[in-house]
């Protein structure tokens, strides 16, 4: 296997804290996979415990939180708090309130040729999940899909994207304070980190970004057969038809439109279509 190094945050007490190659990211791999195996992250009292403490330490560093937003993108207090913040919190409840339904067996209809048994669904963790943040909102779309991961039971590692220096080390510290890391970690590094992540075998791959990026996460992640959930840019057209209130339905566009500096998968497009 070629050898691929990346920088990693000093405050991870990871062999080499600048570099590290293939052989230790699977090494990373490996202890995350030994904590899944122990069980403990399926204990359904085990979930909701590690969701109340990861809603608490956000809690404790929401100025933090909004302060780095500001220093890395220039985000408004207000913007911060409403398209970062509260949707974690709205997913943290969320998930607590309905784990336990979410976790319990399904039934459903055994077919004809096992007549006499029964059948049901179960859901189960995949292991560890790597989870590759954005820059647009690099808070949301790293906490949201860990919130996923953990209220399902996974082992996650983290990369949150390079270009918010100030949003990752709140990141490092949320996470540090809420979890261990063989259970949750936080790996720094630029596009080549990212690279190296993805052609690890890891249990599951949660990627945020653009569709050309998109493309080669899914390519490296077919070659080890890791299942992958991509959430990408697209195209958002508006249709405005003769129902439409005009002066609201334009103010409500160039709000969709300019909120968070455009930076939003669903913002609409520059072409708006009117139907007549």
């Amino acid at each position: 296997m070629a050898t691929n190094t990346y920088k990693m945050s000093n405050d991870l007490n990871v062999p080499g804290n600048s570099q590290i190659s293939d052989k230790e990211t699977l090494k990373i791999l490996d202890e995350h996979k030994k904590y899944f195996e122990t069980g403990k992250t399926k204990n359904i009292d085990f979930r909701i415990k590690q969701l109340v403490k990861l809603k608490q330490v956000i809690e404790a560093n929401e100025e933090s939180i909004i302060g780095a937003l500001h220093q890395d993108l220039h985000k408004s207090r207000y913007e911060a708090f409403v398209f970062e913040i509260i949707p974690v919190y709205n997913s943290i409840r969320l998930s607590i309130k309905n784990i336990r339904n979410w976790a319990k067996p399904k039934k459903v209809k055994t077919p004809l040729v096992f007549f006499g048994a029964n059948s049901f669904i179960h859901a189960e963790p995949y292991g560890t999940a790597l989870i590759v943040g954005p820059f647009n909102y690099p808070f949301d779309l790293v906490f949201e899909p860990l919130v996923g991961a953990i209220s399902a039971g996974n082992c996650a590692v983290v990369k949150p994207s390079e270009l918010t220096p100030n949003v990752f080390k709140i990141i490092v510290k949320i996470v540090k304070d809420s979890f261990g890391e063989n259970y949750i970690r936080v790996i720094e590094g630029d596009k080549e980190v990212t690279s190296a992540l993805i052609n690890v075998p890891f249990d599951y791959i949660f990627f945020t970004g653009s569709v050309s990026v998109g493309k080669i996460v899914m390519e490296a992640a077919a070659r080890n057969l890791v299942p992958v959930t991509l959430e990408l840019g697209g195209k958002s057209p508006c249709i405005v038809d003769e129902t439409a209130n005009i002066d609201l339905a334009a103010q409500k566009i160039a709000w969709g439109k300019f909120v968070n500096a455009g930076q939003t998968c669903v913002a609409p497009d520059g072409g708006v279509t009117y139907s007549v």
